[in-house]
């Protein structure tokens, strides 16, 4: 899979945005992106790391399963995806904004 491919978008919202811009001694700021459904962690870190050169400490993943909506008469169900939280190296920084 190609690493283009591989992140579709960051994630920008509150939670995200007060992640990103904590650091610890440890630890960097940690950024949201949703991912390809079929990626692993190897392929989130290789993309991450050759996309915005940035050296990744820890890759955490999760699948959001789609909700059930209704619009007037109508029910459907909004598209699942793949959520993963990249942890960088403190001397690392992503701009997103």
């Amino acid at each position: 899979m190609d690493i283009y491919h591989t992140i579709i978008r960051p994630l920008v919202t509150e939670k995200s945005s007060f992640q990103a811009g904590q650091s610890g001694k440890e630890r960097g700021g940690a950024y949201s992106f949703e991912v390809h459904p079929e990626a692993n962690k190897a392929q989130v870190r290789d993309a991450v790391e050759k996309i915005y050169g940035v050296k990744v400490l820890k890759v955490r993943t999760s699948s959001r399963p789609g909700k059930l909506r209704r619009f007037r008469y109508k029910t459907g169900r909004t598209s699942q995806t793949k959520k993963a939280v990249v942890v960088v190296d403190p001397d690392s920084h992503i701009d997103l904004f």
